[in-house]
């Protein structure tokens, strides 16, 4: 009901609105503005009387302003702002429809007064209340005529009955029956029925779950097997359908030829006949199409008419006493001896068995599909194609099974057509075959194979059984003529839907539709080019086979389908129709399959052979649609169930691997963190890009800021996760993320920092809070890398954009070997996903460079591990790995030839080792003063000590560096600046340098440190990485 809105304060709790019901006579009560006492307003100015949402029904001459009803929308109890439940905001899934946009939670957290006011803005002068931009469409533009829209009777049932009933039920069936007998075909039918019922309930069930527009099976399949599967599909559907047109129609052409031979007609000849008149039976059949499917579905009604009127005439005959001629044609009535005999099968020539009947009777079911190819122009698919296709189904078999036992009760199999063939008296002896007891004697040419008439011979036999015989042919005229016009409007219509979703090139023409039912045009004279060239072949038995494969095809994705989105337990499959099984569905999927192989194998192949071709354009180009298809949430499932099943197996070192948290801030700002860390992680390991953001930066983020970095690492085709986290200072955030990132076994064990380079320029505090990061890494048992570029890693310079200071440095771009100059005009949006990609060093081939492993501290072996994984990518295939270890000059041969056993137990392919021996001399002064220099605004000297004790200067300036602990460092300090000058000498062609990180003491100021990492890595062209496992093996030479 109404809800008052009012200021907290200002409301009189005595005061009751009353609220006025009126009703119309045969509608429900509508609801008016509530009217207030005037005497209860007096006494509390204050009272507001808030915007009221009217809820009235229309008289009938307004029926079509209904619309406007769903304008106003009423407020829920909690709110003025907030919206009780409506269907307009769920309707942006539906095609042509944008969702009423809701009030965002910032909008309905806003003060009481701003809400209050925001109300105040949209409430119209009349007191009631509209959402903005909301208004009645219909009432604005001028009433179009509505498009032509079918129930389930006409649009599927019908539709469905008329393809079903093809030419196979007038000239095939009869032949079926006397070749594999009246209980033989019946199983043939009941199995092929057992195929489309399973299959028409699987459509009933994927038609139900949600809105079906216009593409059938298509639209069925693709939306719940993704476009992977839907497109192939689509496309083999089509040809499919306008391959089925052609066959109809030819069918048509060779009646119609053998109608006019009987009349001595003769065109031109008789394979030339047949093509003048399929092509000008399919053009009529064009222009019928062309007036739209309400002319298009009145033929077919003429066409239903005529087929019952045959199906009349049939049975009718079969009642009526056969006269001599009838009878020497092998038709004697109802009689129980010609039943008992036909029940059994009588396999004749080549094609006689039960597969390759199966084969020819099962094209007769590809009906089935009629009513949903035109999903988008029924009322409701929902309701019409569940209810249509079902009952289409049981009468067409129920019409096959009849006219299959009274057929073979009525008709002999051999008959030789000659009057004179009629025993005169009780002389029987010599007589072969069943006519002898009906006193006829067919024996000559039942013995000499020469008969013409009778079940096995004469593929006319229901036209001579029923009581006029052209209303027989009128029968077969109506058949094949509707199933050529129901495929003729299916196949474009599936066509125009897989056009416009644009999953392949140069077919987006044909999406466009024409006039009030958005007809296919195009597609339309596109199905009838390519029915017309399978005319002029004039010989379809091969093009016939692939047919069935292709229906086949479709029915079991259609069932595997089904199958898929039930077993996937998706909150999003709730079909309301509940008549199935997915065992069942996939029983059909299965059944199909095989029929494929049993009817035609190499056709099965051929059409296999098409799909696979499609499938793999499809997935290779990866269009950019998301239809939540089953094999999403197929996905989802099998990760979630991995990822438990992994947390209950214990970690082995022979399965380790470096599973990375980059802090990278917005990864487009940092690509040759993103494309190092990608480099010996992608398919092999977990990848996370940590985004630690500001509190006060994060306000000025845009919303989507998120899908856009996501977009940019698919571009690049770095398979990572994006994580940002809003934290008060890097250390802050980085701790978070260490302890919170990932999920079960699936969660980081290494970070990865970027090296900080502008760190003599930066504020103490921050050095502070990047060194404490690197302290939290190693108390949280994890490993850590640290990569330094020449020219710094950031390159949000070229956004003009601000950076977290905390990792990474404010210096100049990647140099011309890690940009290519193209780039430098990058967009100055830094977070917008579809920028530039800008290359870096890492996505080069890096040819026969090496890559040097400074190897100072058994870490556990990650040192080794991680360069081994980047020699296997294409661009480090050819990179030689170069060891270099510490040693003295008396026991170098030793220890190199140790090291190299121990690497060859490793399985590690190394290219030399080199033992140094020279580590522990006294560096160069001239670096060493370098290095001096370098922390000496970061001293404390003696003379500010005074009145200080050193614990208080600690706790005020825990970065600084008293002149005692830099003695007592003094012998590290030595060893990292010498170290740094063999690294100098040995590497500087290398394309990679991993060095091992020192651990930091706790005693060790952290400005210290930093002038440690920054010695180490300082004076080389090639990226640097200081790297450092978790003192635990990560690699191993034992197989358990």
């Amino acid at each position: 009901m109404g809800q008052l809105a009012s200021k907290r304060d200002g409301l009189d709790l005595g005061v009751v609105p009353r609220v006025r019901f009126s009703t119309n006579e045969d509608g429900p009560p509508r609801y008016s503005p509530h009217q207030f006492d005037g005497s209860s307003q007096q006494r509390n100015d204050s009272l507001q009387i808030p915007p009221t949402i009217v809820v009235s029904d229309t008289d009938p001459s307004a029926s079509e302003q209904r619309g406007s009803r769903a304008e106003l929308r009423r407020s829920s109890l909690y709110s003025t702002l907030d919206l009780v439940p409506h269907l307009e905001n769920y309707a942006s899934t539906l095609p042509h429809r944008l969702s009423r946009p809701r009030p965002s939670l910032v909008a309905l957290r806003s003060a009481f007064e701003e809400v209050q006011a925001g109300v105040e803005a949209t409430t119209t002068d009349s007191g009631v209340g509209s959402l903005p931009g909301n208004g009645n469409e219909e009432s604005q533009t001028p009433q179009e005529k509505a498009p032509v829209r079918f129930g389930w009777m006409l649009g599927v049932m019908i539709r469905c009955m008329l393809n079903i009933w093809g030419v196979i039920l007038f000239l095939r069936l009869s032949w079926i029956t006397s070749q594999a007998g009246i209980l033989l075909t019946w199983v043939i039918i009941l199995m092929s029925v057992v195929v489309t019922t399973v299959t028409a309930l699987s459509i009933s069930a994927i038609a139900t779950n949600g809105r079906v527009i216009s593409g059938g099976a298509y639209f069925m399949i693709s939306r719940s097997l993704g476009p992977e599967i839907g497109g192939p599909i689509g496309m083999v559907f089509s040809f499919a359908n306008a391959c089925a047109c052609a066959l109809n129609t030819l069918g048509f052409a060779e009646v119609v030829r053998d109608l006019l031979l009987e009349f001595d007609v003769v065109i031109v000849d008789a394979i030339n006949d047949v093509r003048i008149v399929g092509v000008i039976t399919l053009t009529v059949l064009l222009l019928i199409s062309f007036a739209g499917m309400e002319w298009e579905s009145k033929a077919q009604i003429l066409f239903f008419l005529v087929l019952l009127v045959s199906f009349a005439n049939y049975f009718v005959g079969t009642f009526i006493p056969p006269g001599p001629e009838k009878q020497a044609q092998g038709f004697f009535s109802y009689h129980s001896d010609i039943l008992i005999s036909n029940l059994k099968p009588d396999w004749r020539g080549p094609e006689g068995n039960f597969f390759q009947m199966f084969a020819i009777f099962f094209p007769s079911t590809i009906g089935i599909l009629s009513g949903a190819n035109i999903s988008g122009d029924l009322e409701d698919p929902a309701t019409a194609i569940p209810k249509g296709t079902l009952v289409a189904i049981f009468w067409t078999t129920l019409s096959y099974l009849i006219i299959t036992v009274t057929v073979g009760s009525c008709v002999v199999r051999d008959a030789s057509g000659n009057v004179s063939d009629i025993i005169t008296g009780n002389i029987t002896d010599g007589c072969v075959g069943l006519g002898c007891n009906m006193g006829w004697n067919f024996t000559d040419c039942i013995e000499s194979q020469s008969c013409k008439y009778g079940l096995a011979n004469n593929l006319q036999v229901l036209g001579q059984v029923s009581g006029f015989y052209y209303l027989i042919t009128a029968g077969v005229f109506a058949a094949s003529l509707s199933s050529a016009l129901g495929f003729l409007v299916s196949g474009p219509k599936v066509f125009q839907c897989l056009c416009k979703d644009n999953l392949y090139p140069y077919i987006g023409f044909f999406a466009k539709g024409y006039g009030k039912n958005n007809e296919p045009i195009r597609a339309y004279l596109l199905c009838y080019v390519i029915a017309v060239a399978f005319i002029l072949i004039a010989d379809l038995n091969t093009i016939a086979a692939l047919i069935s494969n292709f229906f086949l095809c479709s029915y079991g994705l259609i069932n595997f389908s089904c199958f898929h989105a039930s077993i996937t337990n998706s909150p999003g499959w709730r079909p309301s129709f509940h008549y199935y099984s997915k065992w069942t569905a996939l029983f059909g999927a299965v059944i199909s399959i095989v029929l494929m192989f049993l009817f035609t194998w190499w056709a099965a192949l051929f059409t296999f052979c098409i799909i696979f071709f499609l499938f793999g354009y499809v997935n290779y180009n990866k269009p950019k649609v998301n239809w939540g298809s089953s094999v999403q949430a197929g996905t989802y499932n099998m990760a979630l169930s991995y990822s438990v099943s992994l947390s209950g197996v214990d970690d082995h070192v022979k399965n380790f691997r470096p599973q990375c948290l980059v802090l990278t801030g917005p990864p487009n700002q940092r690509p040759a963190l993103v494309d190092f860390v990608g480099s010996f992680t992608k398919h092999i390991s977990l990848m996370i890009c940590g985004d630690i953001v500001m509190e006060q930066d994060r306000q000025a983020q845009p919303q989507d800021t998120t899908d856009w970095l996501v977009k940019w690492l698919n571009k690049r085709k770095v398979r990572s996760f994006y994580t940002p986290f809003t934290a008060d200072s890097l250390r802050v955030g980085a701790r978070h993320l260490l302890q919170a990132s990932g999920l079960g076994k699936l969660k980081p064990n290494t970070l990865v920092l970027g090296f900080k380079a502008n760190w003599r320029d930066s504020s103490p505090e921050s050095i502070e809070d990047y060194i404490n990061t690197i302290y939290d890494t190693f108390d949280s048992n994890y490993c850590l890398c640290i990569l330094r570029m020449m020219d710094g890693l950031d390159i949000s310079d070229l956004f003009d954009v601000e950076v977290n200071q905390g990792f990474e440095p404010d210096e100049s771009v990647e140099t011309d070997n890690q940009q290519s100059p193209e780039k430098e005009s990058a967009d100055n949006n830094s977070y917008k996903g579809d920028t530039d990609q800008i290359k870096t060093v890492f996505q080069n081939d890096q040819g026969k460079k090496t890559i040097d492993v400074y190897w100072i501290a058994d870490d556990g072996g990650l040192t080794l591990l991680v360069p081994y994984l980047l020699t296997r990518r294409k661009r480090w295939h050819h990179s030689k790995v170069r060891v270099f270890i510490v040693g003295d000059e008396q026991n170098m041969e030793e220890g190199r030839n140790e090291m190299i056993a121990l690497l060859k137990r490793f399985r590690l392919d190394i290219l030399d080792v080199t033992v140094m021996t020279d580590s522990e001399k006294h560096p160069n002064s001239k670096n060493l003063s370098r290095f001096v220099d370098s922390v000496a605004p970061f001293m404390l000297h003696d003379e500010q000590q005074e009145g200080v004790s050193t614990q208080e200067q600690r706790q005020r300036a825990p970065w600084k560096i008293s002149e005692k602990e830099f003695e007592a460092f003094k012998l590290k300090t030595e060893r990292k600046v010498r170290l740094n000058e063999i690294i100098r000498r040995n590497s500087q062609h290398a394309a990679l340098v991993l060095v091992s990180l020192p651990v930091p003491h706790s005693d060790c100021p952290s400005a210290l440190y930093m002038a440690w990492l920054d010695t180490l890595t300082c004076g080389l062209h090639c990226p640097v990485v200081l790297i450092r496992g978790n003192q635990q093996n990560v690699i191993t030479f034992y197989c358990q």
